[in-house]
């Protein structure tokens, strides 16, 4: 009788979202309840989620736009953004039992964010927050295509676009050391020719630069699967990035960017395989925790 050789089940890699979330309640471009997204989360069987609202803006100058629109003020948003932290605080001790929850925000990075950003973490007290950029000359590119065009515009052409965007991002990261930075190339959102321009010295170099800043403070990298659900061809983190953060040895963790339940469980299997084939650790490292005094 030939030798029986035991099969040995492969390895189940937990679902996580380090940047998940955001609700119709606290987010205009959003859909559903908070706590129903949460219960999503745990129907989908994940393991924690790194619950990340946007912060609200300094002034009404620079609300997104769906916020104008609707004419909802500034100072109501930060109303808001203070229920947000009541409630997701509730819900984290709620479900406890079911799913780990941490509270946190989603940055900005305009005129004045480094001080006001600072003051809400003192207010609010987040167990961490995602290091993110929107706007570049205080425009919101990645809120539409025409906002896109109109950064470009504002920039002096879109390869300034992208140093210039890449410059906030090390700023950010230098000064808010977030514990998550965000979607970390976004800037490329409708730009077809992307795979090319991010070689380009000048930026690549930029690039580099940042992911070292990452490495330096022990930073996650958001390995952003919503940009699947937009139809892009692969997540943020783009291939040849995604590579170079590999090569130094950068933590890099799975974050859904959640609009709404029906976001819940779906392109994040995706980016955990592609994650788990480019060799990342997929016991997935947690973000670095507040402490407050």
């Amino acid at each position: 009788m030939g030798l029986m050789l035991a099969i040995l089940p492969m390895k189940t890699i937990k679902k996580i979202s380090v940047h998940g979330g955001h609700s119709k309640e606290f987010c205009l471009h959003a859909k559903d309840l908070l706590e129903d997204i949460i219960k999503k989360y745990i129907k989908e069987g994940f393991t924690w989620v790194g619950i990340s609202e946007h912060c609200p803006p300094i002034n009404d100058n620079l609300r997104y736009q769906d916020e104008k629109d609707a004419d909802i003020s500034a100072d109501q948003l930060k109303n808001q953004f203070k229920n947000y932290i009541l409630k997701i605080n509730k819900l984290k001790k709620k479900y406890a039992l079911k799913i780990k929850i941490f509270s946190a925000f989603e940055t900005e990075a305009y005129d004045g964010y480094i001080d006001y950003i600072n003051k809400l973490i003192q207010t609010y007290k987040p167990d961490y927050i995602v290091g993110s950029v929107h706007h570049i000359n205080n425009i919101c590119f990645d809120y539409s295509k025409p906002l896109y065009e109109e950064a470009i515009r504002s920039a002096g052409g879109i390869n300034s676009l992208y140093k210039k965007y890449f410059d906030k991002q090390y700023e950010l990261i230098t000064h808010l050391r977030p514990a998550v930075v965000g979607h970390f190339d976004v800037i490329r959102i409708f730009d077809t020719e992307y795979k090319k321009r991010i070689e380009e010295n000048e930026i690549w170099e930029k690039i580099v630069r940042n992911l070292k800043a990452c490495k330096e403070n022990d930073l996650i990298l958001d390995f952003n699967t919503r940009a699947l659900m937009k139809k892009a061809i692969e997540p943020y983190i783009s291939k040849s990035i995604l590579k170079k953060a590999k090569e130094l040895n950068i933590k890099v963790v799975p974050g859904d960017d959640s609009h709404g339940t029906m976001d819940i469980g779906t392109d994040i299997k995706t980016g955990i395989k592609i994650l788990s084939q480019a060799g990342f650790n997929t016991d997935w490292p947690e973000p670095k925790i507040y402490t407050y005094t």
